[in-house]
């Protein structure tokens, strides 16, 4: 090994000194909390094997209690809290219904003026960013939350094909689940690469995955009420496999072609074509997660003819190649028919 993983030296004396507080707050997901508690006292034995004296990071959780931030739990009770780093986990909510978090803002602030990392997950970048600390500052959340917190947070630069952005003194990651990857980070970060792998080897975790793309799915905009478009939307829905014109569809709810793409586009925040294309694509990640049907089979029944320009689409809206998303996301049941003896 070299000197970098197996000499604590100036690393142990910071890292021993290093308090991540995560915060508990209203309606927030409480198994990111345990779970990066978790994932950080791991890293600690990981870290004892390769020579560390203690364990290398304190974890606390914090709560609002009436008016006051109070500490629930501590993982080196007995010394007073200096917090190096401050994390909102996501939320069991979506944004707009979760409560007000305004004192935990407060208090997080001052001790981002001690010199704090104010970091949060999905949602709970939505927290984070109505202390401003994001503006002009490239940030991640939710894929499902991108448009939402665009209009709300119009000055911050999100960009949420990224499973976690470190920008120095803010950390953001994406998903509900992205704890695991913002824990590995910050384990990398404080104690080295070699920590951060065994960690991720002992808990059958990942590294850190670098873009959420793949994860992404087509939700199609429905609570609008425009009936015309919601009548297209449905016929579009149940007639991929078909050609599916401007024209005809316009046609089929009595409007002009012009019409109905202005009203679709409000509606939807889609043109047609948009719309026809993302459905198309959500309907081929359905069928090579849980199908065994070729690709040209695939196509054929959402209306491609040419697989290489379909190949193209699924990389470029994915990240990944047809084959690279199918070994990914493919169901067990598939798994089992492909191994069948009996199966064609």
């Amino acid at each position: 090994m070299g000197a970098d993983d197996t000499s604590w030296g100036d690393r142990d004396t910071a890292s021993m000194d290093a308090e991540i507080a995560l915060v508990a707050y209203p309606r927030c997901q409480m198994a990111a909390i345990f779970g990066l508690t978790d994932v950080f006292r791991v890293a600690g034995e990981q870290a004892a094997i390769l020579g560390s004296p203690d364990t290398p990071v304190r974890v606390s959780h914090w709560q609002l209690d009436e008016h006051d931030v109070v500490c629930t739990y501590d993982s080196r009770p007995g010394t007073a809290h200096r917090p190096t780093h401050v994390i909102f986990p996501p939320s069991l909510v979506e944004p707009e219904h979760m409560g007000s978090a305004d004192t935990l803002r407060r208090w997080a602030l001052g001790l981002r003026a001690d010199g704090a990392v104010l970091g949060a997950l999905c949602a709970g970048v939505f927290v984070l960013a109505e202390t401003g600390v994001l503006d002009r500052r490239p940030a991640t959340t939710h894929w499902a939350f991108a448009d939402q917190f665009a209009r709300r947070f119009p000055s911050v630069e999100l960009d949420a094909t990224r499973m976690v952005i470190d920008d120095g003194d803010v950390i953001t990651a994406a998903g509900i689940m992205a704890w695991v990857d913002l824990g590995l980070s910050l384990v990398e970060s404080l104690l080295g690469p070699t920590v951060m792998l065994r960690t991720s080897r002992f808990m059958i975790a990942d590294a850190p995955r670098q873009h959420q793309m793949p994860y992404m799915d087509f939700k199609p905009p429905n609570t609008h009420t425009d009936e015309e478009v919601l009548r297209i939307q449905q016929r579009i829905q149940s007639e991929l496999d078909r050609p599916l014109s401007i024209e005809d569809l316009a046609r089929s709810v009595s409007l002009h072609p012009r019409t109905l793409q202005r009203r679709f586009s409000k509606a939807t925040a889609m043109s047609v074509t948009e719309y026809i294309q993302a459905a198309r694509l959500e309907r081929v990640m359905q069928d090579l997660a849980v199908t065994d049907h070729t690709l040209e089979r695939i196509a054929q029944s959402v209306g491609y003819t040419d697989t290489s320009t379909l190949r193209k689409l699924v990389r470029r809206s994915t990240g990944v190649t047809p084959a690279e998303y199918r070994r990914k996301f493919r169901t067990p049941s598939t798994r089992v028919a492909e191994a069948s003896p009996t199966h064609a």
